[in-house]
């Protein structure tokens, strides 16, 4: 199997292929029949569905979507970034402010809504708002006949898709659609159980009541030293994280026994397989045209590059999260059993080529895509900063202790 070069890659963009494709196939850690647990939906529901696999009827449960396979892809390459093995284009909010009782930063790279994140609507550049400045603007006329600047500015936007409906034009906003598509899906998908139990080493008896305090604790086993409540009675303690029990039963504070007990809703699964589908469209990307210092059209020659360098960034992202988003979320970690090989869906009926694509290699190739289209004159920026506006930090603040009040956070 040959490496995929930038040869090939030009070639393919420059001519007629739809996409380049990757089938890569994966078993639990544990070993098959080890049971995973997918993510759940709303109302705690995993995303099953039956799918028709060659001709047969299959049921499978969705263990890694769409959205969140791009969210691994971009940290994979954010990742590359920081390590100094690729330069990107970034744009990043810095909430360091000493007011904020947790500092932290945003990138374009982890931003849900990428360039057009809120977080960055509501930064400055140099102290003016960063849609205002002369970078922000760039997403006010970016559209597939004119992504030069978004190309320099954010180049991820144009393979993971963009909507700009946060900006001054709402719905109407820049809108750049998905070249890069990738999802985990289970096969044969069998339902489980989970069971759930806990010995108290305190040996706490579950029905000994406890009542709100106004102490740190925050509750008190003592009735005389109780909140009350407009009828001057004792308030039960209800305040507590914890779904199980009554008010007043130790359990609301994760104290006491609990119940063995089943649960057959969000039990996980065992699949015979898991298998990530990630297709990059070079159709999509071929729309995209590059026009340079205000021309009306656009060089072909610019063209190419811009999309060469697109498709390497797009095959970046993919190889690079591919060794390392086997670990999906606790209790769900897969494992390769092939090595993935990439696919060029070229000509119709016949067998498409096959490509082998390492870590090295993918950057390397992006390292040479973006050097020809810089020396084509297109953009492509380091990284830019931005303050948080002060409304944007006191909305932060304000959020952040009320957080710390009522014990949510991190987990």
């Amino acid at each position: 199997m040959n490496e995929l070069t930038l040869e090939t890659v030009r070639a393919a963009v420059g001519g007629n292929a739809a996409a380049f494709r990757r089938v890569a196939e994966y078993q639990p850690a544990g070993g098959p029949g080890d049971k995973i647990f997918p993510p759940t939906y709303e109302g705690g529901k995993y995303a099953v569905e039956t799918r028709l696999i060659d001709g047969t009827a299959v049921d499978c449960v969705l263990l890694d979507s769409v959205q969140s396979q791009a969210n691994r892809m971009e940290a994979a390459l954010l990742e590359a970034h920081r390590d100094g093995r690729v330069p990107l284009p970034l744009v990043v909010a810095r909430f360091d402010q000493p007011e904020l009782l947790k500092k932290f930063s945003v990138t374009s790279l982890d931003a849900p809504h990428r360039i057009a994140d809120a977080l960055f609507r509501d930064s400055l550049l140099d102290g003016i708002v960063f849609r205002r400045s002369e970078k922000g603007r760039i997403l006010d006329t970016a559209d597939v006949r004119n992504a030069t600047a978004l190309f320099g500015l954010c180049p991820t936007a144009l393979v993971f898709g963009l909507w700009d409906s946060t900006g001054p034009r709402g719905g109407l906003g820049a809108k750049f659609q998905r070249a890069l598509v990738s999802e985990m899906t289970g096969y044969d998908a069998v339902a489980g159980v989970k069971t759930s139990s806990r010995i108290d080493p305190a040996q706490i008896a579950a029905n000994v009541t406890i009542y709100e305090a106004a102490s740190d604790i925050g509750y008190t086993p003592d009735p005389e030293r109780a909140i009350r409540d407009k009828g001057g009675k004792p308030r039960l303690f209800d305040r507590g994280r914890s779904q199980k029990g009554k008010p007043g039963n130790p359990s609301k504070a994760n104290h006491s026994n609990v119940k063995p007990s089943i649960d057959d809703i969000t039990g996980g699964f065992t699949i015979s397989r898991a298998v990530q589908t990630t297709v990059l469209s070079l159709t999509c990307l071929r729309r995209l045209r590059f026009p340079l210092d205000g021309a009306l059209d656009s060089d072909p020659k610019v063209n190419q590059a811009a999309r060469t360098a697109l498709t390497a960034l797009g095959l970046a992202a993919a190889t690079l999260s591919h060794d390392e988003m086997t670990d999906l979320r606790s209790r769900c970690q897969l494992f390769p059993t092939t090595q993935a090989a990439w696919e060029l869906l070229d000509q119709p009926g016949v067998e498409p080529q096959t490509f082998s694509l390492s870590s090295d290699g993918a950057l390397r190739l992006l390292n040479e895509a973006v050097t020809a289209a810089r020396e084509l004159r297109l953009p492509w920026d380091g990284e830019i900063v931005l303050t948080p506006s002060p409304e944007l930090v006191e909305l932060v603040r304000r959020s952040q202790e009320l957080a710390a009040a009522s014990g949510e956070g991190d987990e």
